[in-house]
């Protein structure tokens, strides 16, 4: 190991030069930033598998960053572990944005600007045409299956929750074995989509591309244009979020994803108003007895609900 990298930390050598890095190098970098950790649970040709690269590439980005090669590498990773584990911990769960001894006002402030600015990058950088060609497949689509793990999996419900109320017959899959089952059955009259904010979640990768091995017209939204989950897609839904506040940026990303899911939300919506509204006051009618009414409101009983009441008094 050089003395430059024992003087400062991985992420520290990371950061320095990862806006210097190729693209293959920055595929590296990235799967670091997520997880500092990960070379101590994975083998050089694992990280590659995972960086989508090769283990040659894994050992000249530790040359580049100051590492003799990857046994060094994961001496250095190691070593940061056992100077510092609560900051390590910190950094590579929280990130280095925010720190623990932030003051609250300063953290409120931070996360508004930070979540204000990902929602507007997001809006600049996604592309309407797509989105409207998106919607309108999803439209005339007999089944939609939507894919997402971990973070992405509360946004691929949502994304259910959404359009199922408004008659688009769609399923959400987090379960890679049950997600690939439903994607090997759908063909060309159904949409597919892969929700990853990497586009690297192997699981989500699967089951997209089983999707649209089977026919079905595919979608990635992701935040990383040229991720192997936007490859394999038909069409991108692009969300942007910053870095760096959040490791690994996860309801920074989930806000821009859900933006985009209300996007497709009301651009189906409007593709049918009569049947949107049909299907809205069916399902608002079903639920608003379940509502407790607003205080002071007088309580009416149905006729069906007296008649129980009486029953049960009666046979107490």
């Amino acid at each position: 190991m050089t003395a430059i990298a024992k003087t400062f930390g991985v992420l520290s050598r990371i950061e320095t030069y990862q806006s210097q890095m190729p693209a293959t190098m920055a595929k590296i970098a990235s799967v670091l930033v997520d997880d500092p950790k990960a070379p101590l649970n994975l083998s050089i040709t694992e990280l590659a598998e995972r960086a989508g690269t090769s283990a040659a590439s894994v050992t000249r980005f530790c040359r580049m960053i100051g590492y003799g090669g990857y046994s060094q590498l994961r001496v250095g990773i190691a070593e940061d572990v056992g100077r510092g584990g609560a900051k390590a911990a910190w950094i590579g769960n929280i990130g280095r944005s925010l720190g623990p001894d932030d003051p609250p006002d300063e953290i409120r402030n931070s996360l508004l600007s930070t979540h204000v600015a990902s929602l507007q990058n997001t809006a600049n950088v996604l592309d309407m045409n797509t989105a409207m060609r998106v919607a309108g497949r999803i439209v005339k689509s007999r089944h939609f299956d939507v894919y997402g793990v971990g973070g992405s999996a509360l946004t691929a419900l949502e994304t259910q929750v959404r359009l199922y109320r408004i008659g688009i017959n769609v399923h959400p899959w987090s379960e890679v074995h049950n997600g690939l089952t439903s994607a090997a059955i759908l063909d060309s009259d159904c949409v597919a989509m892969g929700i990853s904010n990497t586009g690297r979640t192997e699981e989500t990768i699967q089951m997209l591309t089983v999707a649209k091995a089977a026919g079905a017209y595919t979608v990635a939204m992701t935040g990383n244009p040229d991720s192997p989950l936007a490859k394999i897609a038909d069409d991108l839904l692009l969300v942007a979020s910053p870095h760096g506040y959040l490791q690994p940026a996860d309801l920074s990303a989930r806000l821009c994803q859900l933006y985009v899911v209300d996007l497709l939300y009301l651009l189906v919506a409007q593709s049918d108003f009569d049947k949107t509204t049909r299907y809205l006051a069916a399902s608002g009618a079903a639920v608003a007895p379940r509502r407790r009414p607003p205080r002071n409101t007088p309580i009416h009983f149905s006729a069906e609900q007296d008649a129980s009441a009486l029953l049960s008094k009666q046979t107490s």
